[in-house]
């Protein structure tokens, strides 16, 4: 498979808008991020411990489960029988796993987040749930409504098959019915059942996988005001924290590369299947600067104007392709870099991940800008402007 890695121009047909019609369209109701909150499975494993348990002797592919940077990950591998052998589940099987850890996860997440956001379920207006792993019909938000006794007049959406960038896809729309809601809260929930993506078998194309992703969940929650934190919350929510604006949004899509990253029906083993294409690394690196350039640059902003980057845990080569094709710091992806190796790869989730671990350091300071960025099939690139 051969990928195009050329960094193509922004024709001036296509120009971005100017910094001050932006400015314009801004002057309404700015969504603001208000809480966070991330929820995990309870059997987490070491990298040295799935390869023995699922007791894989090959050289190779040791390898690639022992230098991806991860030093433990969160997973629910199906019971061993007596012989101590983990037998690959059903794709029924598999579908039944991502609804029960979805449900759990998720659940979990979105309490914490309306708990940081000072809210209550009484508050939530709009839910909107994120997954790739796998698929339900009714979705994900409509469970978690009937689950945790929202509001049943509460406005949802599902975002369903995006894959690791999905997060900041929900996030853009999202962030479209917060400013058409002044006041009213909506929450973005990721919730990704990595484990019921699984299939146990001894190729290298399913090793990549194995080796990098983990279950997680992570929700974010939404106010559009006009600069009073709180919004529309009812009178027994606590006030509140203030957190970054949301400022704009820029995609990119690799269309030579829309086969690159994929999820499809393995027919072997009956079942789906992931697939990564070894090149990918170095296809983001390359466009990773055409995306941020133009995020910024049409908001009258250079690299140098960001104070945090907060970038898709998608494995180490990727990171690496966009810390040199940025010129970022080790420190700038501290965060980025600290979740992959605490659990991996948690798709959509992960940047959320990293967002919490900002926000527990406190360092953010008003007026400080941040840039968001997840990469997923397509391939693309999700790029999101925040400020304190």
């Amino acid at each position: 498979m051969t990928i195009s890695i050329e960094r193509p121009e922004i024709s001036a047909a296509r120009a971005p808008l100017a910094p001050l019609a932006r400015g314009r369209r801004r002057a309404a109701a700015t969504p603001r991020i208000t809480g966070v909150g991330t929820a995990v499975t309870p059997t987490s494993y070491t990298q040295r411990e799935l390869l023995d348990i699922l007791k894989i002797t090959d050289p190779k592919i040791r390898s690639v489960f022992l230098n991806s940077a991860i030093g433990r990950r969160h997973l629910t591998l199906p019971p061993a029988d007596d012989a101590g052998v983990r037998t690959p589940e059903l794709q029924g099987d598999l579908l039944d796993k991502h609804k029960k850890l979805a449900i759990e996860m998720g659940a979990e997440a979105l309490m914490s987040c309306l708990e940081r956001a000072g809210a209550d379920l009484s508050d939530l207006s709009h839910l909107c749930c994120v997954t790739s792993t796998g698929f339900l019909t009714p979705g994900l938000s409509a469970l978690l409504i009937r689950e945790l006794g929202i509001d049943r007049h509460c406005s949802r959406a599902d975002i369903v098959g995006m894959g690791c960038n999905a997060g900041l896809n929900a996030l853009n729309v999202v962030a479209g019915w917060a400013t058409a809601h002044p006041g009213e809260l909506a929450v973005v929930l990721c919730a990704e059942a990595c484990s019921a993506a699984y299939a146990l078998d001894s190729t290298m194309r399913t090793a990549v996988v194995n080796s990098l992703f983990g279950d997680g969940a992570a929700a974010v929650a939404l106010v559009a005001d006009d600069g009073d934190a709180g919004g529309g919350l009812s009178p027994q929510s606590r006030p509140a924290p203030r957190g970054p604006r949301i400022l704009d949004f820029a995609s990119c899509i690799i269309t030579d590369a829309a086969d690159a990253m994929r999820y499809d029906w393995d027919r072997d083993q009956s079942r789906f299947s992931f697939f990564l294409d070894p090149q990918i690394p170095y296809v983001v690196g390359a466009h990773a600067e055409l995306v941020v350039d133009r995020l910024l640059g049409r908001n009258g902003l250079r690299r140098s104007s960001i104070d945090h980057w907060l970038v898709h845990s998608g494995g180490k080569k990727v990171i690496d392709a966009v810390v040199v094709n940025l010129g970022l710091s080790r420190h700038d992806v501290r965060h980025t870099t600290g979740v992959l190796h605490d659990y991996g790869n948690v798709s959509s989730a992960s940047f959320l991940f990293s967002y919490e671990r900002l926000l527990l350091e406190n360092v953010a300071r008003p007026g400080d800008y941040g840039v968001l960025m997840t990469m997923g099939p397509g391939s693309t690139i999700e790029t999101a402007l925040v400020q304190w």
